[in-house]
């Protein structure tokens, strides 16, 4: 984005909205100002899980809530996947991507069956339960390998 040239009334710059050196507006301002200076109102993004220029919205069942858990059906490549229980497992599989305490786990199964098994390197701390979704997509892409 190029620098922009913020202004008050009379076309002179506002001094608490100077841009700083990166080109963007100073704390001052928010991403949510009209032309004539005053703040829009609250923009609902709905499907994003937010609304413009508001604090992200708390996840579902409220801060304190249980475990989060994402699910998708994925295929292995050949060298399928490494367990900490059984070792590798291939083939057809449904990835689970869970969020407990602070810390996500990845955990396969065999597509349909009742057993799931801890992805080895699965684990890892997540202070945001928001980044659950952006976890799984990137586990997802890593492990889905139908094409081989």
């Amino acid at each position: 984005m190029g620098e922009q040239a913020v202004t008050g009334a009379g076309a002179t710059p506002a001094p608490e909205q100077r841009p700083d050196a990166g080109g963007g507006a100073s704390a001052g301002t928010t991403a949510g100002m009209a032309a004539d200076g005053a703040p829009a109102a609250p923009a609902d993004v709905s499907g994003a899980g937010m609304a413009a220029d508001t604090a992200p919205a708390a996840p579902a069942g409220g801060a304190g809530a249980g475990p989060q858990q994402r699910s998708t059906d994925i295929t292995t490549g050949p060298g399928g996947v490494m367990t900490d229980e059984v070792g590798v497992v291939t083939g057809e599989l449904t990835l689970r991507t869970e969020y407990a305490d602070g810390q996500v786990t990845l955990r396969v199964q065999y597509k349909d069956a009742d057993e799931w098994y801890v992805v080895t390197g699965g684990k890892v701390a997540l202070a945001d339960p928001a980044g659950l979704d952006a976890v799984h997509t990137i586990a997802v892409a890593l492990l889905n390998r139908p094409e081989g």
